[in-house]
């Protein structure tokens, strides 16, 4: 197994790194854009889309649930790896993780950066729209957990090996808060 995140600054490929997040970025917005298209086409015959303002928010949260468990997965992964680690049992004022507690560390922390921007995101957005635009909410939880996963599992090869993962967490927030500002504007214009 490659471990490329231990690479030293000086050694690493900074044209293959940027090549490798470039195409992970194209992959991750053109996945997230037909999966959007094929919801919004097909998601309305599964699911009931709320269209009260109190329904959409619940939805949003109750989607943000699904979002914040990843968070409890990632913290979940520290405690455990401290409690049976040596090196780790006495916490982080004791010292630096060990390497083994260390990727689940930084797993830890950019989801839960993820997880904010997501969930601000999925209720920002419910407050601005109705009925089948919601599909955009549950895709948008899918591409989170998949990321999140392909995240962790690549982690160990470096920016190359997470790249695919953290796209695919971010593009929703990416996409969706330009979205939310343009429907703010709009709906300020028109009132």
């Amino acid at each position: 197994m490659s471990e490329g995140y231990k690479t030293p600054p000086n050694q690493i490929d900074m044209q293959r790194a940027e090549r490798k997040i470039r195409s992970a970025g194209t992959l991750g917005f053109v996945l997230f854009g037909m999966a959007v298209g094929v919801a919004y086409l097909l998601l309305p015959a599964l699911i009931v889309f709320p269209v009260e303002l109190g329904e959409r928010l619940a939805f949003a949260v109750r989607a943000g649930a699904v979002v914040l468990f990843c968070v409890l997965v990632g913290v979940g992964l520290v405690s455990t790896t401290r409690r049976f680690s040596p090196e780790d049992i006495g916490g982080s004022a004791a010292g630096p993780p060990s390497e083994r507690l260390a990727i689940y560390v930084a797993f830890l922390q950019n989801t839960l950066e993820q997880a904010v921007l997501a969930v601000g995101f999925y209720v920002a957005y419910a407050s601005l729209v109705a009925g089948a635009w919601l599909s955009l909410i549950p895709v948008s939880v899918a591409f989170f957990i998949v990321g999140r996963v392909l995240f962790l599992r690549g982690y160990r090869q470096g920016v190359e090996g997470r790249a695919l993962g953290m796209v695919l967490t971010m593009t929703p927030a990416i996409v969706g808060y330009p979205v939310v500002f343009i429907l703010i504007l709009t709906n300020a214009i028109s009132t």
